[in-house]
């Protein structure tokens, strides 16, 4: 194996990593689940887990060629980074829907992008697409049940990617193999 592959193999799985993590404090403080925890509790995580280290991530897997990855990481970086650094300031609501509903565009483009990479790595992006939509919209309607349903669907988009991350390590699947009914038919 080149080093350039194993530098993309290890930068994807740091990657879902740091996502995942980052996704899944997010989410479960976005839900209320646990007592006394709230989605801000995950700034000190998203700064450094999700903004520093995923951007960085990033920028390593730019230098080994994979630009896909490189730009999504990259970019998810300052978008973690920018939210942990500014939670708590004393911005409006709508200001907070406003940047959220921004970045969903970014989780947009990333799942449109992410086609060829298979349904998995498509379905965490699309799940954070969804999760921003749903928080950016519950804030700037005030609408606290749209944002407990975006913390949902953010846990589940953290658990996707940290399985992704996992199964990368552990080497299990990732996909159900499509051609295994024909084989098995044979």
């Amino acid at each position: 194996m080149s080093n350039e592959a194993a530098a993309g193999n290890s930068t994807s799985t740091l990657g879902h990593l740091a996502l995942g993590l980052t996704l899944l404090a997010f989410g479960i403080g976005s839900t209320g689940v646990i007592d006394h925890v709230g989605a801000g509790d995950a700034a000190g995580l998203a700064t450094w887990v999700g903004g520093v280290a995923l951007f960085l991530v990033g920028l390593l897997a730019l230098r080994a060629g994979n630009t896909g990855e490189g730009t999504a990481y990259s970019a998810l970086g300052a978008f973690w980074f920018t939210w942990g650094t500014g939670v708590g300031d004393a911005g409006s609501a709508e200001a907070a829907g406003l940047f959220l509903l921004l970045w969903a565009l970014l989780a947009l483009t990333l799942t449109v992008a992410s086609s060829g990479s298979g349904l998995f790595g498509q379905g965490v992006y699309g799940l954070l697409f969804v999760a921003l939509l749903l928080t950016g919209i519950g804030a700037l309607a005030d609408n606290a049940g749209l944002g407990k349903a975006g913390g949902w669907v953010a846990a589940v988009a953290g658990l996707a990617a940290w399985y992704g991350a996992t199964a990368a390590v552990a080497g299990w699947p990732t996909s159900l193999a499509r051609g295994s009914r024909a084989a098995a038919a044979s």
